[in-house]
């Protein structure tokens, strides 16, 4: 079974160093993982579990800090390594259709008056703006603080990608309200 992206980022967080998945979660978020991996507290909690009946992660002892409930510190096995890179290859070799939901939208929004959609469309484009502001952001600290790009380059990519679908979505409205794109619903 390919290991799933909240396994591959515990895996990835294990190969940095041994941890208790409390202590993975908050990096997760440090880092803005969130934004490419779904997690919550109870999935990695799961995930670290599964791995660790998979033989891919170990339990490396447990620890108490003051009035906290007990954390079992976790490493990764040479199994667990070896998982990790494969599947991350597999990925970058063979591309995924994720069945994102915008590209649906689009291509369902021909039930739409064109108007309607154009303004939705505007909507949409004032959130990829925030978003653009954000990954700049986050670029500009990491840059301050001399992180490596190798461990950032995922926001360099997103913010590519996002620049991308803004363009094409200005093209789209620009082509709609011109008229140079037949549009079947009528206008209301």
């Amino acid at each position: 079974m390919p290991l799933s992206p909240l396994a591959i980022s515990a895996l990835a967080l294990l190969n940095e160093r041994a941890m208790h998945p409390y202590e993975m979660y908050q990096l997760l978020l440090e880092r803005h993982e969130d934004r490419i991996v779904r997690v919550t507290p109870g999935s990695l909690y799961r995930t670290v579990d599964r791995l660790t009946q998979d033989g891919l992660a170990e339990a490396t002892g447990t620890a108490r800090e003051g009035n906290r409930p007990e954390r079992t510190t976790y490493a990764i096995t040479d199994l667990g390594r070896s998982s990790l890179v494969e599947r991350i290859r597999e990925i970058l070799r063979e591309p995924v259709n994720e069945f994102p939901s915008f590209a649906l939208a689009l291509a369902e929004a021909h039930n739409a008056p064109a108007s309607a959609v154009c303004a939705d469309l505007r909507d949409h484009l004032k959130v990829i703006e925030g978003e653009l502001a954000d990954i700049d952001c986050l670029v500009d600290k990491a840059r301050a603080r001399e992180v490596a790009e190798a461990y950032w380059i995922t926001a360099d990519y997103i913010r590519h990608m996002t620049v991308a679908q803004q363009d094409w979505i200005n093209g789209f409205i620009t082509r709609l309200e011109k008229g140079d794109l037949p549009w079947p619903h009528p206008q209301p």
